[in-house]
């Protein structure tokens, strides 16, 4: 890894944790095996906490029953808390963890960086595993080279729920594409704070991964954009003061109680349990709306593309995976792991287990082909598939861009970036300040980061690290 390249990432994660330690000696070490065993070895699992890893926690005595010599141990942390923390470890070459839980925003870069081992040729010469049985937009943003650097649990876009026994009984319909326009005045209609029911529930917690989220599908297609082509910061353009405003505007007079503190699971919540008549947020929310377990909406949900001014589509893409840094030495026992939660065994096995509505979605073609799932999912499973499909993160916006990336920056800057921003925005969504203010201050940290980039050093070969 080239020495700019280490630096930004040092500067990075000191801008998010300045109690980071120095840099340590990577070491690494080879692939066992396949047909071996490993005796004795625990094999350390950073995961971050949601519905999906919990299943994968409960169901993993089922793996070390068939792998004796094995034994994993999961540290599970809130989504912001995980994202530092295994950058932390992982940039600082430390073996804390024999397998991190990371995304196409880290995978690229990271392999880039040689942080990360070639998942290839394991995921090749592994008995059924079938790599290419992967969704194409999911595998391509997971790799480096043509290789996989780490391999997906999920994948998703985003879309737009909604409530059909609420627009039936109000007799409104909802386009299979709708525009945001579109979406606020059924929102603005189907608000109902007496009843207890908002009339969208969207992201405002801070966090690059959760306000930002949705919020930056809304800047792109609105037409804005974080940088023009010669990375000048472009948060107080008026395409980006008007998506903002639009958001922020929406979630204040229609959006759930709270919505500052709200991420991906208390709208989840919120939601699953009547409390919302709309929600834009991840297709892999989807499996939990429909247990009937869990959701007291299951059966009355539509599920429609992202709402969209400007473009022809805005979902996102993105991937939680699983990869193993270079630095582990359990790299075969890491393998085996991974090879087990990202498999087609492991995923019939969710289903048996804990029901249908719960399979990981959007990472592999031959989930859409189980029956039992194509049943529960016939209302979900098309709009997921579509969102996936037509995301495009090589160019999110209206205007070219020099990054890649439709909720998030392929640049290492991001994780910090990103987080002030998102920050910025929540003050706004909780009437701490006006959405100038947030924007302008925005600018600012954008323009540091922007004024690196324009010069040739910093520029050379920002794209996957």
């Amino acid at each position: 890894m080239s020495q700019p390249i280490r630096a930004r990432w040092l500067t990075a994660i000191a801008a998010a944790a300045p109690f980071v330690v120095s840099l340590l000696a990577a070491g690494c070490t080879g692939f066992g095996a396949i047909g071996g065993t490993p005796g004795g070895t625990t094999v350390t699992v950073a995961i971050v906490a949601n519905p999906q890893m919990q299943d994968v926690e409960t169901l993993t005595p089922d793996f070390e029953r068939s792998h004796p010599g094995i034994r994993v141990h999961y540290v599970t942390l809130p989504e912001n808390v995980a994202r530092q923390k295994i950058t932390e470890s992982v940039a600082t070459g430390s073996r804390e963890f024999d397998v991190v839980m990371i995304s196409n925003y880290e995978t690229p870069m990271w392999a880039r960086n040689g942080w990360l081992t070639d998942l290839q040729p394991p995921a090749d010469r592994t008995p059924g595993y079938d790599p290419a049985d992967f969704l194409s937009p999911i595998r391509r943003s997971l790799s480096y080279r043509g290789h996989l650097y780490s391999v997906p649990f999920y994948g998703e876009s985003s879309f737009l729920m909604y409530r059909k026994d609420l627009f039936a009984a109000r007799h409104l319909t909802m386009p299979p594409h709708p525009t945001w326009r579109q979406v606020a005045n059924f929102a603005d209609r189907l608000h109902d704070p007496q009843q207890g029911r908002a009339g969208i529930c969207l992201r405002g917690a801070p966090g690059w991964g959760q306000v930002l989220a949705p919020l930056d599908t809304v800047i792109n297609t609105f037409g804005g954009r974080w940088y023009d082509m010669r990375w000048h910061a472009q948060l107080t353009s008026p395409a980006v003061r008007r998506a903002v405003g639009f958001y922020v505007g929406l979630v204040r007079r229609d959006g759930e109680s709270a919505a500052a503190t709200a991420g991906f699971t208390e709208c989840a919540t919120h939601f699953a349990q009547g409390n919302a008549a709309m929600w834009y947020d991840a297709t892999s929310a989807a499996g939990l709306l429909e247990d009937p377990a869990s959701s007291t909406v299951a059966g009355k949900v539509g599920y429609v593309a992202a709402p969209v001014e400007a473009t022809a589509s805005s979902g996102w893409l993105y991937s939680w995976s699983f990869g193993i840094p270079t630095t582990t030495v359990h790299k075969d026992a890491a393998w085996r792991f991974i090879a087990w939660a990202t498999s087609r065994d492991y995923i019939k096995l969710v289903g048996h287990r804990l029901g249908w509505s719960r399979l990981p979605p959007g990472s592999r073609e031959s989930t859409y082909a189980v029956p039992q799932y194509r049943k529960i999912s016939r209302a979900f499973s098309g709009p997921t598939l579509a969102a996936i499909r037509q995301a495009d993160p090589e160019h999110p916006t209206v205007q070219p861009v020099p990054y890649t990336g439709v909720q998030f920056l392929d640049i290492p800057e991001f994780q910090d970036l990103g987080t002030r921003v998102s920050q910025q925005i929540n003050a706004a969504i909780a009437g701490q300040q006006s959405v100038r203010a947030a924007l302008d201050q925005s600018q600012q940290y954008a323009q540091t980061v922007g004024r690196g980039y324009r010069q040739p050093s910093h520029r050379e070969g920002h794209r996957g690290g």
